[in-house]
């Protein structure tokens, strides 16, 4: 059974087997998580994702999809990426995020991860409304047959929090 917590903080000091990184299909870098969590792991983190992109993943990262690398630096032994849909009115993308948790929840069973800390996936820069990101995320992983004993969101701020807190209340 996956115990699912709630952290106010910063995602790059979680010490835990692995942290989900909210990145872009490029791999390289970008604002967000993905800045925060290249920055504080590291140009190792940058090396592995340009190896990847060199090799089995040279069109990039599918939106959906995961595929983990080196922590570098970070206190964390792996970091999973996942590409998180952008957010539209007209078009429903939910499965692109849950497929976000599922595929990031696969690759640390494939790592023997037993804790695992999360972003709010496509809740920032890629729009997602808050609330719906956040009930979408605690119940794909609450749904997810996984080992991971621990899944651990972390939120920067306190209406991130309270709004996966009342999604994992509900």
């Amino acid at each position: 059974m996956t115990e699912v917590t709630l952290v106010h903080g910063d995602i790059t000091e979680q010490v835990v087997d692995a942290v989900v990184n909210a990145a872009n299909s490029s791999l390289l870098g970008g604002g967000g998580v993905d800045g925060a969590i290249h920055r504080r792991g590291g140009p190792e983190i940058l090396a592995a994702c340009r190896e990847l992109r060199a090799t089995t993943l040279a069109d990039g990262l599918a939106t959906g999809q995961a595929v983990a690398t080196t922590a570098g630096r970070l206190p964390a032994r792996h970091v999973i990426h996942v590409v998180g849909p952008i957010w539209s009115a007209t078009r429903d993308r939910s499965h692109l995020l849950r497929s976000c948790y599922e595929q990031a929840l696969r690759v640390a069973d494939e790592l023997g991860t037993l804790s695992v800390a999360f972003p709010a996936v496509s809740a920032g820069v890629y729009g997602w409304p808050l609330d719906d990101a956040a009930r979408i995320a605690v119940d794909t992983v609450l749904a997810t047959p996984t080992g991971v004993r621990e899944a651990r969101f972390v939120l920067f701020d306190e209406r991130s929090y309270a709004a996966f807190r009342a999604a994992l209340t509900t």
